[in-house]
């Protein structure tokens, strides 16, 4: 796994910081935020283009491609995965971005307006357009299988960990690497989201992204990308691989209700929820934990709460966190961080917290991690949900690795 975050530049500092409750809101420092209405946002900081990516490369990429490329690079150099002890033609990619190049587009606009069509890059289109966060990737790590992008908004990081799945299960590749990227934290994405209303207007950084809560009023903007190499059993035993967990179950369904809603009764993502946990061959209560969606609108959570009500009872015990109260919102991104917290779950027996909540919201009747009910060292099956606007919704099925 790779990961570039709000709460860190790696997947081993990500995830020790996701686990320990950090927060990584704070005030907009990209631009000057003031006449949106918008105080924070979930910022990478301290990204280090030379690290992996390279100045001369990245100078070729929107910023959400190299994030992408970042934690593509890191995540192969954990896998110990490479042109020796893979094929090239049985390694593809799929990967996801809720919007692309925004920054590119953003920045290339103005200077169109400005100083004419001529003055406009001519790397405008190879960097902002969405499928080269898969482009880059395949052409860093030699990936000659399918090579291709998803496009669900809030979903797409989901989409694309469950497509690799579907791709390597069904006997297409034998690996694949697979996530979302996104970089919306500039003028125009702030100010898109602030004129829907979906952005939370709270200037304090620790009440500004409330899962659950009676008082959130939101979500929090993020940034950043995260990647999963997923391999076939046979071939991570027959390299060595270092196992980190296993993808088990991935349902996907449609709303068919709203441009932006969510369905209020939450049938459809009940529905994707259910999906993934029988493909996983499992019912309901061997799940353990689920990280939620959870964005801190009124309507997602309420809508997500009832969803997880149908499939798992009411009085069901399945404890539930959105580690959105730490990151913010990453988008199409948001659903790669938040497999990469899962399974680091998983792993440790600890839970994420949700983090801010002081008073749980009666239409949002879930079982939520506190830091007084983290620890949780019999889990074994652990879902993710991601939900996106178009009434898109994905769910993933994670076990804990073992032989049996």
């Amino acid at each position: 796994m790779g990961a570039v975050t709000p709460l860190g530049n790696d997947a081993k500092t990500f995830s020790k910081n996701v686990l320990a409750g950090e927060l990584g809101i704070d005030e907009i420092t990209k631009f000057d935020a003031t006449e949106t209405g918008v105080h924070v946002a979930g910022e990478v900081k301290g990204f280090d283009i030379k690290e992996r990516v390279g100045k001369k490369s990245g100078r070729r990429m929107d910023l959400f491609s190299q994030y992408a490329v970042h934690s593509a690079l890191e995540a192969a150099e954990q896998a110990g995965i490479n042109e020796e002890n893979t094929d090239p033609y049985e390694l593809g990619v799929i990967y996801g971005s809720g919007i692309g190049g925004l920054t590119t587009i953003q920045e290339q606009v103005i200077k169109m307006h400005d100083k004419g069509p001529q003055r406009v890059s001519p790397m405008f289109v190879p960097t902002s357009i969405v499928n080269m966060a898969a482009g880059n990737i395949s052409m860093r790590l030699g990936a000659k299988n399918i090579s291709t992008s998803i496009v669900t908004a809030c979903s797409s990081g989901t989409n694309a960990i469950g497509e690799a799945y579907r791709q390597i299960k069904e006997g297409r590749a034998q690996a694949m690497i697979t996530g979302g990227s996104e970089a919306s934290v500039n003028e125009i994405g702030i100010a898109g989201f602030a004129a829907l209303t979906a952005l939370t207007t709270e200037a304090d950084k620790q009440r500004a992204s409330l899962p659950f809560d009676s008082n959130r009023s939101g979500f929090v903007m993020g940034e950043g990308g995260a990647t999963l190499i997923l391999e076939s059993l046979d071939h991570a035993k027959k390299r060595g691989a270092n196992i980190l967990g296993e993808v088990v179950g991935y349902g996907s369904t449609s709303d068919a209700y709203h441009m932006t809603s969510p369905d209020p009764s939450g049938e459809g993502a009940a529905r994707a929820m259910s999906q993934a946990i029988k493909e996983a061959n499992i019912t309901p209560d061997e799940i353990g934990y689920i990280n939620a969606h959870g964005t801190a609108t009124p309507s997602n959570d309420s809508s997500e709460a009832h969803a997880i009500n149908q499939v798992f009872g009411k009085d069901s015990q399945v404890q539930v966190s959105s580690t959105k109260s730490m990151t913010g919102h990453l988008l199409g991104a948001a659903g790669a961080i938040e497999a990469v917290a899962t399974i680091a779950a998983l792993q440790t027996g600890t839970l994420p917290p949700n983090i801010g909540l002081t008073k749980q919201d009666p239409e949002c009747d879930v079982n939520v991690v506190t830091k007084a009910n983290e620890k949780k060292t019999d889990l074994q099956y652990a879902i993710s949900n991601s939900f996106g606007f178009g009434g898109h919704n994905a769910v993933l099925t994670f076990k804990k690795w073992g032989e049996k």
